[in-house]
């Protein structure tokens, strides 16, 4: 949840790692996308933050406390929360582009910034012919991060090291 001023918005969101963006593995992300959009997973996730006691000592106007919490409360139709719904989707993948670059250059930065826009689009065109599928998907605000790395193999095993660190301790 993010608070703005005198009002709020909601945000779910998407995290995966992937081997490749392409065409093939975007249904993937698409149909992740929709699963966590679900009435009864959004609805699981509304009643988790009303039933979060950091609602009450958060510093906001005791007025915005009550309009939030009315707004999540179970009885209340999903709906009704959609145009309050941001999802950031955060897709890590390995890039081609990245592995052969060892310096930020102005061509570099070009090459990533064209295929991701590509690759952005592709998605978002794929996830609205899906949109028919989500009641008031137009509502929802959607974020495309792209983060692309030169190697998954070497990131997950650095990670799956240092956790086993953290296991032991």
């Amino acid at each position: 949840m993010v608070v703005d001023g005198a009002d709020f918005t909601l945000w779910f969101g998407e995290a995966k790692f992937y081997n490749s963006i392409a065409d093939a593995r975007l249904d993937t992300i698409v149909n992740s996308v929709f699963e966590c959009l679900k009435t009864d997973k959004l609805k699981k996730e509304s009643a988790i933050i009303t039933n979060v006691s950091d609602l009450d000592v958060l510093p906001i106007e005791a007025s915005l406390r009550e309009k939030i919490k009315s707004a999540l409360q179970p009885h209340n139709s999903i709906d009704k929360l959609k145009s309050r719904i941001h999802v950031p989707i955060l897709v890590i993948h390995e890039c081609e582009i990245t592995f052969d670059e060892t310096e930020l250059t102005i061509q570099y930065r070009q090459k990533l910034i064209d295929f991701h826009q590509e690759r952005a689009e592709a998605y978002f065109t794929k996830q609205m012919a899906k949109s028919h599928t989500l009641h008031k998907y137009h509502d929802i605000t959607f974020h495309a991060i792209l983060v692309p790395v030169p190697n998954k193999k070497l990131i997950v095993d650095a990670f799956t090291q240092h956790v086993a660190l953290f296991k032991g301790a």
